[in-house]
């Protein structure tokens, strides 16, 4: 969970249209007496493909996209990151479990990670969004908001998540502050006091067994989450407490409004929403979803490939479990895969990680897609900034470490 983005100064201007420019038609002056000389039919030539304007694209400049795009734009390719600067963690203050980073401001944090990439002048930038991307030839092509089109031999989908959160009165503006989904990232911060899970459906059950290392912990069942014996006994033996009541709002810091009148002061809150692809993209390009429990995600290979070769995600939008530091890592690995598809060609998905490949992948059958609309919930068992050293030894063609 973090907070909204502050612009790094210093960042490379975009200027899609740029790519777009093509020079004047010349004009041959008028020759009457050519129109009677018959000219030798022209065989057609063949359209030469199109040069791609970067070698990769990232969608998505969060955690995960900033990652990848370091990976990449220290393999010295060239580069276009785009973000709107809507980042999933921006209703939060803190981020915290990030190693050197833990408890600093989540929008410093991707200010500097911003700041770390733009210092490559190898790399540009597109403040806005992707609103549609396709395949064409052995690239992509990737419409930007009201800026032109952009062409990429790789595309990294970055593009993350978003939260449809329980309809509870109070609920949305605590939402990162006082109410959480990660016990990981905020449990340590409520100090064993009494903590709140907000029922929202079966995964409510597990987050109320992990919770007790945390503190004192109530499960708000809320009409939404029937418990059977099983669930009970081992809440029970957890030392988790049920109450059946009907929540009416939330007041105050965190405390829980209940039906019968009573009001349940609580340190702090968790709940799951429902999540949904924050961008068309993915499923745009008939990149394969997985259904998780509680909501789709982006199927990834090692490498994290797609099921569409040349097409790479990282970050809350491809896996069920989230947190900047797992970001981090997805990012880094989407980046050197991209990278070394480049090098060495596009793997069949599911190849491990550093095994040969060939030149060319093969059109092949690749795993059913699952809408992301259309994905079901899934039952769960209860159980400082240093700008002028990277352009200075960019230039000097001095790789720096």
């Amino acid at each position: 969970m973090n907070t909204t983005e502050s612009k790094p100064e210093s960042t490379p201007e975009f200027a899609p249209e740029a790519t777009l420019a093509t020079a004047p038609e010349s004009r041959p002056e008028f020759a009457p007496e050519a129109t009677l000389a018959s000219a030798p039919e022209a065989t057609p030539a063949t359209a030469p493909e199109p040069t791609p304007d970067y070698d990769a694209i990232i969608i998505g400049g969060s955690y995960a996209g900033l990652s990848g795009a370091l990976q990449l734009a220290r393999a010295r390719r060239r580069i276009l990151v785009i973000d709107a600067g809507q980042r999933r963690n921006r209703f939060a203050s803190n981020s915290h479990g990030f190693l050197t980073r833990d408890g600093q401001p989540a929008a410093s944090i991707a200010a500097e990670g911003r700041a770390n990439v733009a210092a490559y002048p190898n790399v540009a930038w597109h403040d806005g969004t992707a609103s549609s991307a396709r395949r064409d030839g052995d690239g992509f092509v990737v419409e930007l908001d009201g800026a032109g089109t952009v062409r990429g031999a790789r595309l990294v989908l970055a593009t993350g998540v978003r939260d449809e959160l329980p309809q509870i009165d109070g609920l949305a503006e605590r939402w990162g502050k006082s109410v959480f989904h990660c016990p990981y990232c905020h449990g340590y911060e409520l100090n064993e006091g009494r903590i709140g899970v907000l029922a929202s459906g079966p995964m409510s059950v597990h987050q109320a067994q992990m919770l007790p290392h945390w503190g004192q912990v109530t499960l708000f069942t809320n009409g939404v989450c029937p418990l059977d014996a099983a669930q009970l006994a081992d809440l029970h033996a957890r030392g988790v407490q049920v109450d059946d009541t009907p929540v009416l709002r939330l007041v105050n810091v965190a405390t829980v409004v209940l039906e019968d009148g009573r009001q349940e002061i609580m340190t702090g809150l968790f709940t799951f929403g429902r999540l949904h692809m924050a961008s068309p993209i993915a499923e745009q390009l008939g990149c394969a979803f997985d259904a998780g429990p509680i909501g789709p995600f982006i199927r990834t290979d090692d490498t994290r490939q797609t099921t569409v070769p040349g097409v790479f995600a990282a970050g809350d939008g491809m896996r069920a479990a989230s947190s900047v530091a797992l970001s981090v890592a997805d990012g880094a690995m989407a980046g050197v895969g991209a990278h070394r598809s480049l090098l060495f060609g596009l793997a069949p998905f599911g190849a491990p990680f550093g095994a040969p490949v060939a030149a060319q992948i093969p059109a092949s059958v690749v795993p059913p897609v699952v809408s992301p609309v259309a994905a079901p919930l899934l039952p769960q068992p209860c159980p400082q900034r240093r700008v002028s050293r990277h352009r200075r030894s960019y230039r000097a063609g001095r790789p720096d470490s």
